[in-house]
């Protein structure tokens, strides 16, 4: 659920393709409960899908003790994280005999908490079904409509849409259960104005296939404040902009290559996005002087940037369709001057149907390693020099450098519409504090699809 946008951007045109103009197919993934209801609605061009996704994870290593910086609150606990989600994509080619033209919207529910905060961790969701949800029945995620042109060659879309679900998006990300990885690389949302599921912001997006194999695409999204509060974007259906405080412009191109007659895919993606919004600096003032020294004001940057590089390839195949080990990596580069994290870079591995008995399990690992801005680490090395019981920013307890999170996991394909993922997730200094103890979690992720 929610990864139809990025699907769209993994898929390549097709061979020999007519000069025509057609709505994409819609996602169909089995279902727990399949009807003949739903299936006539999706004949006539109505897609309506419903699912639940609950993530348990619990820790079995104690945390750091102590009363210093707070320590004493930490504790060796387990939580649970989960949403329900209702997708509705509408073929108004079917519907109406508008040629191309499509609607897109999600809503979800969230619920719970997240077990990465009991040991001292706000960087990285041990749960990504956590947070941005607004603590409601009904959130909306995106509402948007989407032209398409010469048979996919050009597609233009507008509306309240999750940039990140078409930019620096990957749908084999959420293979995985722990919020480094799931959803996007965290480095990505840095900046808190990049829209990625659960939030969204108005935008206008366009992307053009010159080729088979070949993308670019590139928009314009107007930088609302707080789209991952409650304060100003609880329900997701605010829709007057009041908020909006600046524009953030995108651009990403790609080669997708289909190796051995169609069987091995690759995906090979840079981009880069431009910010036009106030930012604070993340260490000095204007004139160049730590503002925890000198009680200035921080130094403000109007224009910032982001980057990134990702690549996935499939490497070898196994006999059914969509089976074989993949493998991933990337990199995210942030301004220095204004983010927490200034890089990060990840590297995973997918084998799905390893075992001919069991062709729809997933074996998977991954690893993401996140740096801290040296901006950020001189402030609170500056307030640590003149205070050892300082307050931090970023909900430090020490000073941050940098922090690995690892997590294996097997997805167990039980029945139709119904998979179970058990897992374990590491954390090699936590919050990118090399003064917290090491955490290691047990987890298990369930996800049924009921529609």
């Amino acid at each position: 659920m929610g990864d139809a946008p990025s699907l769209l951007v993994a898929t390549p045109l097709p061979n020999n393709a007519p000069y025509t103009t057609t709505v994409p197919p819609f996602a169909h993934p089995e279902t727990l409960l399949p009807n003949p209801i739903t299936q006539w609605l999706r004949h006539n061009g109505v897609n309506l899908l419903l699912d639940n996704t609950n993530e348990f994870a619990g820790a079995i290593t104690p945390p750091t003790h102590g009363a210093a910086h707070g320590f004493n609150t930490y504790r060796q606990g387990a939580s649970n994280a989960g949403q329900y989600s209702a997708q509705l994509d509408i073929n108004w080619e079917r519907l109406l005999g508008w040629k191309g033209f499509a609607t897109h919207m999600i809503t979800v529910g969230r619920y719970g908490t997240t077990a990465n905060r009991m040991f001292g961790d706000w960087l990285n969701h041990a749960s990504e079904d956590y947070g941005g949800g607004g603590n409601v029945v009904v959130h909306l995620v995106y509402l948007y409509g989407e032209e398409t042109l010469f048979n996919g060659r050009l597609a233009i879309a507008a509306g309240r849409m999750a940039e990140l679900s078409d930019f620096a998006s990957s749908p084999l990300f959420c293979n995985f259960q722990n919020g480094s990885f799931c959803g996007r690389p965290k480095g990505i949302t840095d900046t808190n104005f990049d829209a990625g599921y659960p939030a969204a912001t108005w935008g206008f997006r366009t992307r053009w296939r010159p080729i088979q194999s070949v993308y670019i695409q590139t928009g314009l999204y107007p930088i609302e404040k707080g789209i991952y509060q409650n304060a100003e974007h609880r329900t997701g259906f605010k829709f007057n902009g009041s908020d909006i405080s600046g524009y953030a412009v995108p651009f990403e191109t790609a080669w997708e290559p289909n190796f051995a007659q169609g069987t091995l895919p690759g995906h090979y993606k840079i981009g880069v996005e431009l910010f036009n919004t106030p930012q604070n600096d993340n260490g000095f003032d204007r004139f160049g002087a730590i503002f925890a020294n000198s009680h200035r004001s921080p130094r403000i940057h109007q224009n910032t940037w982001l980057a990134w590089l990702m690549l996935d390839q499939r490497i070898l195949h196994y006999h059914t369709p969509d089976s074989g080990l993949s493998i991933l990596t990337g990199a995210i580069f942030d301004d220095p001057h204004t983010s927490l994290r200034d890089h990060m870079a990840y590297a995973a591995i997918l084998n799905r149907g390893f075992f001919s008995s069991r062709p729809y399990d997933t074996i998977g690992f991954s690893f993401t390693y996140t740096h801290i801005a040296p901006g950020v680490s001189l402030y609170e090395h500056t307030l640590l020099t003149r205070n050892a019981a300082a307050n931090l920013p970023y909900h430090a307890t020490g000073l941050q450098h940098d922090s690995i999170v690892l997590e294996a996991n097997y997805a167990l394909h039980l029945m139709p519409g119904i998979i179970i993922m058990p897992l374990i997730e590491y954390y090699h200094h936590p919050n990118a504090q090399h003064n917290l103890r090491d955490a290691a979690l047990l987890g298990c992720r369930f996800h049924i699809q009921l529609l």
